[in-house]
């Protein structure tokens, strides 16, 4: 597939619980590249902006609040079929689901608070990443 980029958030569970180094610790060990990484407090319009796609669903206000609730790293990651290593690297969303030595099964509190975020797709990077970088952020 060749070399791709994806956009990752540390989420506030996980910053708050003070994981971020671990988190990138496993992000590298799995062969991933931070090529830009910033530590921010969504505001409630970014996160609204940024989970748009499930403002009809039930959890989106809760989801919303959660993101603002705390710092939160986001970071774009760069390498070798991106997108599904670092999928694979954060495990099922339910962290009871999650494979041993991902960042979900070791990090995550519950489905709600799954410390991390990456991107589905190559079309959801390319709109995920613009939201918090500028080309000349990004450092590859």
């Amino acid at each position: 597939m060749g070399i791709e980029r994806t956009f990752s958030i540390i989420k506030p569970d996980a910053t708050l619980a003070n994981k971020t180094g671990a988190i990138n610790a496993l992000i590298e060990q799995s062969g991933l590249r931070i090529i830009a990484q910033r530590r921010i407090r969504m505001t409630k319009v970014q996160a609204q902006q940024f989970y748009a796609v499930h403002s009809e669903r039930p959890f989106y206000d809760e989801l919303v609040e959660f993101m603002i609730s705390g710092p939160v790293v986001v970071q774009v990651l760069e390498g070798e079929n991106a997108i599904a290593k670092y999928r694979e690297v954060m495990g099922a969303t339910n962290p009871a689901e999650a494979a041993e030595g991902t960042i979900r099964k070791l990090y995550a509190k519950s489905v709600g608070e799954n410390s991390v975020h990456g991107s589905d797709a190559a079309a959801t990077a390319a709109e995920e990443i613009p939201q918090f970088f500028s080309e000349d952020d990004i450092v590859g």
